[in-house]
């Protein structure tokens, strides 16, 4: 008796447990972070640091003279994931590169 009504009640216990979790809220990334985040990563001098809308998210591009001298343009959402996983991450060649 005790097992099947353990059985019974064992589905409704399941489906309220997330409801007692708190609601994930996506971190955005201001401007300022965004410019931090490439500063970081790259020790390079920034040059510039743009934002731009793409429908509902924002994205910023920011130019940044590496100290190898290329300029890099990187794209990171406002929506980032944590450090070293952005669109563009420096050093694995995928931005923009000029030769100064």
């Amino acid at each position: 008796m005790f097992f099947r009504l353990l059985l019974a009640c064992l589905p409704a216990l399941l489906l309220a447990a997330p409801a007692h979790a708190e609601p994930q809220e996506k971190a955005t990334l201001t401007l300022e972070e965004a410019v931090a985040k490439v500063q970081q990563e790259t020790g390079g001098k920034i040059l510039s640091a743009d934002p731009r809308r793409l429908g509902r998210r924002t994205e910023y591009r920011i130019k940044v003279l590496t100290p190898e001298g290329h300029v890099r343009v990187i794209a990171i959402s406002s929506e980032a994931p944590p450090m070293g996983t952005g669109k563009n991450p420096a050093g694995n060649g995928a931005g923009n590169k000029e030769k100064h």
